[in-house]
């Protein structure tokens, strides 16, 4: 990650991630979609299996290794990493998951043990199951990719496609506690080993259908705006934005990237309320700066609130440009979106726990500017008075009344909890 340090209190932000910090992306057209259909009593029936495994009721934290290390893993790079996400304090503030992207097998499969995956013995000598007790030793979750096609995006390692369930066994045999693919649900239950599923396709509207009609604990990966080339964040946000009502606990929404430089980090985790969190830098040597944000405290506790709704953009002003591109729409986005104007300022919020409310307050534009967000714009009634926490400077303005407003600089944003005082 580029490391271009901006003031404490704000940050240039010229893309914007709803995972947030880092989330991934595996996109290839070898992900096109291949949905289980499911009856309302098997849709039933799978939501209970699901949400009885305890997992994501709030949005995964962790890290995956594409953003920094696209197809140059290591079984001590692995092990450096987790170590890492101990010495550092991360693991302590809720970043558990140390997740593996492509090109981690062989090209081949094993024709001895019936096809099975095989970890590329290069890289990782001492076996995946190794690798997952060494990660697991360290309090710590391991995570994989897999596609479902003849090969991953890489073109390095063989696809989980017509193999689901064969791998999916395979995988928990390991001790694999997450998995990155798009059409694994039924396997991975079948196997009795509670594993995360990420459900990772680039098409943007088939994959939240398909995430909500199987009930699965996902990470709704929106692609389509990177194949149009519009590589913006804040292009994604708004194309997230779209899909909020669909995240809470049980599956969350993420938004793909690839590289985003330091000087955004603060605006992605701002912008998430209740996203995933995954770390797509190098741990084992980032700078104080990029320490300093991932562990901000208050905005986890954010993040991580019980109440899991994911906030919205409730007002904007100003357009920057945009394009229209059939593309989008073959891809399966909803036509609304395009063309899809970017906001030059925006006010983003979510209701939270014990009846607080974030607010966010986003200058997309490329000179200071003064957002107000006004009471109505946020769902407060108009004689409230709030005390308004800063995240980020970790001070409180108190007793507000009507509107809250700051001055942000270009391409930075403010983040703050306001909480009723009358």
């Amino acid at each position: 990650m580029n490391s271009i340090i901006m003031a404490h209190d704000q940050i240039s932000i010229p893309c914007l991630l709803l995972f947030l910090i880092c989330t991934l992306s595996a996109e290839t057209v070898s992900h096109a979609a291949r949905t289980a259909k499911f009856g309302e009593d098997d849709g039933a029936f799978m939501k209970r299996r699901l949400l009885d495994n305890g997992l994501g009721q709030t949005p995964q934290m962790g890290w995956n290794s594409y953003n920094h290390f696209p197809c140059k893993l290591s079984e001590e790079l692995i092990q450096q990493t987790a170590d890492a996400m101990v010495s550092t304090g991360l693991s302590a503030l809720g970043y558990e998951y140390i997740n593996l992207d492509d090109c981690w097998a062989e090209l081949n499969r094993d024709s001895k043990k019936g096809g099975n995956l095989v970890p590329k013995d290069s890289i990782f000598p001492s076996g995946m199951k190794a690798l997952a007790d060494y990660v697991h030793s360290k309090g710590l979750k391991i995570g994989i990719f897999a596609d479902a096609g003849t090969l991953t995006c890489s073109k390095t390692m063989p696809g989980s496609l017509n193999y689901e369930e064969q791998d999916a066994n395979t995988f928990a045999s390991w001790g694999i506690d997450y998995l990155k693919y798009s059409n694994m649900s039924k396997a991975l239950l079948n196997t009795g080993r509670p594993i995360f599923y990420s459900l990772c396709e680039w098409r943007a509207k088939t994959i939240v259908q398909h995430g909500q009609v199987a009930l699965e604990t996902v990470e709704k990966q929106l692609e389509t705006l990177k194949i149009l080339g519009r590589d913006s964040m804040t292009s994604r946000a708004d194309l997230n934005d779209v899909w909020a009502s669909y995240a809470g606990p049980g599956g969350w929404n993420g938004c793909a990237n690839n590289n985003i430089p330091l000087q955004i980090i603060k605006t992605n985790v701002n912008r998430g309320v209740t996203a995933p969190l995954l770390i797509g830098c190098d741990i084992r040597s980032m700078d104080d700066d990029t320490f300093e944000i991932l562990s901000n405290k208050e905005v986890i506790e954010v993040n991580q609130d019980k109440l899991g709704v994911q906030g919205k953009k409730v007002k904007k002003t100003g357009d920057l440009e945009s394009k229209k591109s059939s593309l989008g729409l073959e891809l399966g986005a909803p036509s609304s979106l395009f063309p899809m104007p970017l906001p030059l300022e925006m006010v983003w919020c979510g209701p939270l726990s014990e009846n607080r409310v974030a607010v966010v307050l986003w200058n997309g534009g490329s000179s200071k500017a003064k957002i107000v967000a006004d009471w109505s714009d946020i769902g407060l009634n108009s004689s409230a008075v709030v005390d308004a926490r800063d995240l980020w400077m970790h001070s409180t303005m108190y007793s507000i009344r009507h509107q809250l407003k700051a001055t942000v600089e270009a391409h930075a944003c403010k983040m703050y909890t306001l909480t009723y005082t009358t």
